[in-house]
């Protein structure tokens, strides 16, 4: 009922109209990718703005359906890559009390991590998963299994254990993933893996994701994907720009007093230290400890409490420095590691760019610092064949009085790698001083420095598995 104004009163007329803003209204750069208010609402709880590139390219094909071949190097955002389209596609579909989606992971960190990330991603979404691995009483696992979850995170050796006691069935399975499928091989998975694909559904999804992309991993991806998308964000066996790599020359018995060196210098807040060995990652411990540098190891003879008590001191930084082997080491998810440090260079040459990827994540800058001795320089010029290019010299230390420092000669330029040069390796000189540049070093014992000492030759193994140091 339309109100009548008496003349007497006076209106106050009314503003303007501000003019249309010819800014579009903001949308979120996830939203673009297609994905579901529940999961946007996660994300940004999360504090993720901008999709990183593999996030980019790989969702909105996996929304799809199709199957994807990623070639993407740890800290690039490859797990919600997965993660969030295969929620979203579970959810627009009643569940059925079965397993509808397998993430296959080669170590139980790893698992663990894809599992924490998934609750936390589909916590609006109602779906549940469960994460099995070795190392801890399965009864737990048993339990999980029985609640029926709609996702399956899993290592492949306790995920054949219980599929060969009748706890796993994956016959309803819509999704396969398959996650760090190299260093399945460099594990010796990879026929665990053949035996597990055997048993889901030829009629799936599958995504496989592999940082690098030796042959044996080329097969494989070859037989299991269905017309793939392949996805490769950063060219395979290279390293990220914003980590600035150094190598030290140095004598194998004076890698210790050269670790305390780094670890005590300017801006080393928190550090990650590789060795071959797990006697070695535990003696080295001992050493830091009696230097008063804090120090926890993380192998595969370890406990899983006592793993993740030392994973929890890495991250909230009681614990500064980790030392780990390169299988424990895997799904390690820690923001803000500052330097990397390669005490034992990995004999698996694409193994140092998994390595170094544990700093300079998510658009952060690090420092990766390897020390070679005499005996490794062969490993050294394979990583450098590998990354394509050469790791600079490090500056010069002053060590300690006593310790001994290598002199050696340049390195010649590193030569064109031929696709039939698998495992040659050029002609190596003795190297230059600790962070000493060729051009002002001498050459030194020129006599005896055109061939390789033999137990400075590359120890490669041949086959699907290899010896490893976890």
């Amino acid at each position: 009922m339309n109100q009548v104004v008496p003349r007497s009163t006076r209106v106050e007329p009314l503003p303007p109209l501000s003019p249309p803003s010819l800014e579009p209204a903001k949308v979120s750069a996830f939203a673009v990718l297609g994905l579901s208010a529940p999961l946007l609402k996660a994300v940004a709880s999360e504090g993720y703005e901008t999709p990183t590139p593999v996030q980019q390219r790989c969702i909105p094909h996996v929304l799809e359906g199709r199957d994807v071949l990623g070639c993407a190097q740890t800290g690039t955002g490859k797990t919600a890559a997965f993660v969030l389209p295969i929620l979203q596609r579970l959810a627009a579909q009643p569940k059925n009390g079965r397993i509808r989606a397998l993430v296959l992971a080669p170590t139980r960190e790893l698992a663990a991590q894809i599992s924490e990330r998934t609750w936390a991603y589909g916590k609006n979404l109602g779906l549940t998963n469960t994460v099995i691995y070795g190392g801890v009483g399965q009864r737990g696992q048993e339990e999980a299994l029985h609640r029926k979850p709609d996702i399956l995170i899993a290592t492949p050796g306790r995920l054949l254990d219980l599929m060969e006691q009748g706890y796993v069935k994956l016959d309803a399975v819509e999704i396969f993933v398959l996650d760090e499928a190299d260093r399945m091989l460099d594990m010796g998975f990879i026929h665990d893996v053949r035996r597990i694909v055997r048993e889901v559904p030829v009629k799936r999804q599958t995504l496989f994701f592999s940082a690098t992309m030796p042959p044996a991993i080329a097969e494989l991806s070859s037989r299991i994907l269905i017309n793939p998308v392949r996805i490769e964000v950063v060219p395979q066996a290279t390293t990220a720009e914003k980590i600035e790599q150094t190598v030290h020359h140095v004598a194998k018995r004076d890698k210790r007093a050269l670790l305390e060196h780094v670890l005590r210098a300017e801006g080393v807040h928190r550090a990650l230290v590789f060795t071959r060995t797990k006697h070695g990652a535990n003696k080295l411990v001992e050493q830091l400890d009696r230097a008063n540098i804090r120090a926890a190891a993380i192998h595969g003879n370890k406990s899983q409490g006592a793993r993740e008590r030392a994973l929890d001191g890495f991250k909230n930084g009681d614990i500064p420095v980790l030392i780990a082997t390169d299988i424990a080491a895997r799904g390690i998810d820690v923001d803000g590691i500052t330097h990397v440090v390669n005490y034992d260079l990995p004999e698996v040459p694409e193994q140092y760019v998994h390595r170094i990827g544990r700093t300079a994540r998510a658009g952060a800058g690090g420092r990766a610092i390897a020390f070679c001795d005499e005996e490794e320089r062969g490993l050294l010029s394979d990583i450098e064949r590998v990354i394509r290019q050469r790791i600079p010299l490090a500056e010069r230390v002053a060590l300690p009085q006593g310790v001994a420092q290598e002199v050696q000669r340049p390195r010649p330029p590193m030569p064109e790698r031929r696709p039939e040069q698998r495992s040659s390796s050029p002609e190596r000189g003795r190297g230059s001083p600790i962070g000493q540049g060729p051009s002002n070093v001498p050459s030194v014992n020129s006599a005896s420095t055109d061939a390789r000492p033999p137990r400075a030759r590359r120890r490669r193994y041949r086959g699907g598995s290899r010896p490893t140091g976890t």
